[in-house]
Parts: structure tokens; sequence; C-alpha cells
């Protein structure tokens, strides 16, 4: 079925486009949040990645559904990252905090699979809000390895840092989020 969505997008048909969309809304939706937890903010990053996965459709040499959804996750994360970094910029240029709401859902064993930071009591949504309280780069590094399965090395590449800077990042958002995950377990009791 996915192949011939992807061959008559290739051929402009709007209702081809139209059932890529509705397939793959929700997954993608999800990594984009991980990144862009304002829900405006990431309704954008969305619409862009969209253009472009409907724009390279053409020029794709598509090897299967598997290598599509890959694809087509790599360019909501450079989208996404295209977005913080210009958000960068933007805060350094108004010399202002942007501020960012929560995100809608997160799994909780997708981090405490990968890590050792006890989440077994929170809810989705008290981690979903803990890891959007991140600072933009401990979020984005906890999200390029932790979901994205991005190395070090990757992850340094990408966002034109150094690998122990990305490590730091990676121990820094997980010191914050045990320290967070502690307080929240003290108010509770």
């Amino acid at each position: 079925m996915v192949d011939n969505l992807v061959e008559r997008i290739r051929q402009k048909d709007q209702w081809a486009m139209s059932q890529l969309y509705q397939m793959y809304i929700r997954e993608l939706s999800s990594v984009c949040y991980r990144y862009v937890p304002s829900e405006s903010d990431a309704k954008d990053v969305l619409q862009e990645s969209f253009v472009k996965i409907f724009a390279s459709m053409p020029t794709l040499d598509y090897r299967g559904e598997a290598a599509l959804r890959m694809w087509m996750r790599r360019i909501v994360v450079n989208e996404a990252l295209c977005f913080l970094r210009e958000r960068k910029r933007l805060k350094a240029t108004l010399g202002m905090r942007i501020a960012e709401p929560d995100m809608n859902e997160f799994s909780v064993a997708q981090l405490s699979d990968s890590e050792t930071i006890e989440t077994e009591m929170l809810t989705p949504e008290e981690l979903h809000r803990l890891v959007s309280s991140l600072p933009d780069g401990c979020r984005t590094v906890l999200n390029l390895y932790v979901f994205e399965g991005y190395s070090h090395k990757q992850i340094a590449e990408l966002l034109n840092v150094t690998v122990g800077t990305s490590s730091s990042q990676l121990y820094y958002a997980k010191q914050l989020l045990a320290r967070r995950i502690k307080e929240l377990k003290k108010e509770r009791q």
C-alpha cells in the first residue's frame, strides 16, 4: 500500500499525500514534540517537515516502508533542530526567554528502558512535563541519544558540538531529570 502511495505522491496526487500524512502524523508528531514542546511551534515544524517530505518524494530512492519511516523521522528531527537553532538566535537577538508549554504524550517506558532514571511512579504527562522543562541543549541531546539512537559522535556532528559536549549534555539532562523526579516524589509524600 505504501509503495503505491509513494508512486502516486511522485505524480503530485493530493489524495495520496493526505493518506500518507494520516498514516504517519501521530508518530511524527510524537518525534517533533520531544524536541519542540510548544504545540503551535511543533505544528509549524511538522508542516515544514511534510512540505519537505512531499517535495523530496520524486527524488527519493524508495527502499520500503521501514526506510521511508526512518527518512521521514530524520526530516522531522532535522526541522526541529533547525527550529531550535533559529529560536536560539532569536532569543540572543531579543535578549529574552521564550516560554515552552508542556508536551502532550510521552511513553514512560521509552526513557526508563534506556536509562537508569526511576520513572515508574510518573504518569506520561508528568514525565513529559519534566523532559520539556529541560534546557534546549539537554533536551535535544537526550532525545537524539535515547529516542533516535544516535551516538555521541553523530550528535556532535549534527549539532556542531564536540563529543564531550554531547556526553556532558546527556549527563546533565539525566541528573536534572533524576533530581526533579526525586523532588516530585517528596512532594507526593
